[in-house]
């Protein structure tokens, strides 16, 4: 529903811990490399003026030259350099990452599986209680949509227009509620949208989702996760819209009269299956570069 191309996602703290650690391990080995190649050198020169310019030719403690004691200590000094960096610091190898991505995945499993059982929970809780009161209004379906006189909704995952009423009558309606979305609509926003669940069908497996955005695998499975909502939407894309026909109750259509070029169109209206009940036309001004319509449309016989 939102026309603005997602900006790069910023890198996560795991992912930034794995590069920082990286950067400090190249940093050791260098320091390390340094300090042998100035070991090297520094032997050789102590060797030098003892021998060719007899710098401290006369001190042989113990009958040992004072230059082998002085590359003795600085080879101690090397010995544990090198085992610091190669022992005492754990390297990080292919072992290291995949207990990291293990642990991800096993973290983002639990977020979703938390909500799952709050969701179930929630509605069993429902349930045991319709059976004490009056039975409990199901979940209406509704699909919400933007769509030009071609059925265009967009063009490489972005909108074609921006209509101020339109979002503003967007954001009115799935204020509180739960959204249900594809996954390149869901990257198409900046951040989630506030005051709404969004709940993201993808087939890719361990997607990575913010805090509190609920990741599911099919239409069938996220409106399962939403029955405790009595109005949940759906927000798009053309394929999650042309699966939802089937099975929403409503749609609130906002239709721009106008003719677009775009690569995502929503499904054709059946109007022996779909009743129009409510029309609002909306001339173009300043505001608006477009005429456009509200339209509701109630199915006759709801699937579910």
């Amino acid at each position: 529903m939102f026309g603005k191309k997602k900006e790069i996602p910023q890198i996560d703290k795991q992912q930034l811990e794995l590069i920082q650690n990286a950067q400090r391990r190249i940093k050791q080995k260098k320091r390390l490399y340094i300090h042998f190649v100035i070991f090297l050198i520094g032997s050789g020169f102590l060797i030098l003026a003892n021998l060719v310019f007899g710098i401290g030719k006369d001190m042989t403690p113990f009958g040992v030259d004072w230059f082998v004691y002085a590359i003795f200590i600085w080879l101690f000094l090397l010995l544990y350099h090198t085992f610091n960096v190669f022992i005492t610091h754990k390297f990080m190898g292919k072992d290291w990452e995949q207990k990291q991505l293990d642990k991800l995945i096993s973290k983002q499993q639990e977020r979703i599986d938390r909500l799952k059982e709050k969701a179930h929970n929630t509605q069993a809780e429902e349930m045991e209680s319709e059976n004490t009161s009056e039975v409990k209004k199901k979940a209406e379906l509704t699909i919400i949509v933007a769509a030009g006189e071609n059925n265009a909704i967009g063009k490489d995952n972005t909108l074609l227009w921006h209509l101020r009423d339109d979002l503003k009558r967007f954001k009115t309606l799935t204020s509180g509620h739960h959204i249900i979305m594809g996954r390149k609509t869901f990257e198409s926003f900046h951040k989630p949208l506030p005051n709404r669940t969004h709940v993201v069908i993808t087939r890719q497996n361990n997607y990575k989702v913010p805090e509190g955005v609920i990741v599911v695998n099919s239409l069938e499975e996220a409106i399962k996760i939403v029955q405790n909502d009595a109005q949940p939407f759906i927000i798009g894309g053309g394929k999650i819209y042309k699966q939802a026909m089937a099975l929403a109750h409503k749609i609130e259509l906002t239709r721009v009269h106008e003719t677009f070029e775009a690569d995502t169109f929503f499904p054709k209206i059946n109007t022996a299956i779909w009743k129009e009940t409510n029309k609002t036309f909306h001339n173009k001004d300043v505001d608006h570069e477009h005429a456009f319509s509200f339209v509701t449309y109630l199915k006759n016989n709801p699937s579910i």
